[in-house]
């Protein structure tokens, strides 16, 4: 039986439909989640500030040093935040490049050392 164009576009809204109402559940909990941990660094960021604006208010630091000290442990906090990530990102490169037999970096520079002491090595031999 030939379909036309119409029932194949009626039948590709459908399978969008359910597909949006089977995958919904999974991603409203993705979705609390995500707002939640803004939500937790958001508090966490407005702490350190007020935190810090109590220091100036009572004369411990100066206004200027204030904003520079949220500003360097915010910086802090988002550097210890990536560095998991990029460790992560680093190891799951490592495995890809060995499936693939690709050399790594590490790799390159060890036979690069290798060919530079080969090489002194013959201009020694054909000097002698």
């Amino acid at each position: 039986m030939a379909k036309t164009k119409a029932d194949i576009e009626e039948l590709v809204e459908q399978v969008q439909q359910e597909a949006k109402e089977k995958a919904s559940p999974l991603l409203d909990a993705v979705r609390r989640v995500l707002l939640a941990s803004i939500g937790a660094a958001a508090l966490a960021a407005d702490e350190i500030e007020d935190f810090v604006n109590k220091l100036v208010e009572r004369g411990e630091i100066a206004e200027k040093d204030g904003r520079k000290l949220v500003r360097d442990v915010l910086e802090r906090r988002k550097e210890m935040k990536m560095r998991p990530i990029e460790q992560k990102l680093d190891r799951q490169m490592d495995r890809f490049l060995t499936r693939l037999n690709i050399p790594t970096r590490d790799d390159v520079e060890s036979l690069s050392a290798r060919i530079a002491d080969l090489s002194k090595k013959i201009d020694e031999l054909k000097e002698s």
